[in-house]
């Protein structure tokens, strides 16, 4: 044994669990801190964005910014919106964009976009931000898979979407037009006699 060696004393076991349980602490206070951290810089950004001019808050806390204005009626919860979107982070960066057209239920996307989409008439865009509880922060559906790293992430952000409102027209008739083209299908593609497809509910 090297003379310069000092035997060590055993650590009682309680010493041990008080250890771990200041690492533990620590942890959480250093989550806690970035957490605050980030609701912080979430907070001030919606303060700041409601600020400006042409911004508009909802009750929800949905922001939004009318960039072309349109005419007529708005979606319903019982509509199918045609839609073109670009969804971004406040920093510009594109986390999302339709390829083409794409229908959307206001009751099958986030309570954000659903409620947005619901704002607006036909031929009109919009820029929404939609805080993380109204993005993908809000209460899931029981039963429903883990979120994604991905999801996560966008979870914890202010996402801001730029929304170009097509068309809507009632989901019944979707599913009305649907069941038509699945019929022709099946027959063999037989065109079908004038008038068998229902068109948009004159809107």
């Amino acid at each position: 044994m090297s003379v310069t060696a000092v035997p060590l004393r055993p650590v009682k076991q309680r010493h041990i669990v008080w250890i771990w349980v200041g690492i533990v602490l620590a942890l959480l206070l250093a989550a806690g801190f970035a957490w605050a951290g980030t609701r912080s810089g979430t907070d001030s950004f919606l303060a700041s964005n409601a600020s400006r001019s042409g911004v508009v808050t909802t009750a929800s806390g949905l922001q939004y910014e009318v960039l072309t204005k349109g005419s007529g009626p708005t979606p319903t919860d019982a509509d199918v919106a045609l839609v073109n979107y670009v969804g971004k982070f406040t920093d510009g960066t594109i986390f999302d964009q339709s390829r083409q057209p794409t229908p959307m239920s206001p009751k099958g996307v986030v309570p954000g976009f659903g409620e947005a989409i619901k704002l607006m008439p036909k031929g009109s865009k919009y820029r929404f931000w939609l805080k993380p509880e109204l993005g993908y922060a809000a209460p899931r559906p029981e039963g429903a898979p883990p979120m994604s790293p991905e999801v996560e992430k966008l979870s914890k952000q202010v996402l801001v979407f730029d929304v170009e409102m097509l068309d809507f027209i009632p989901e019944t008739v979707l599913q009305q037009i649907q069941m038509q083209q699945m019929m022709q299908q099946q027959q063999g593609g037989a065109t079908p006699p004038p008038g068998a497809v229902p068109p948009p509910a004159g809107r």
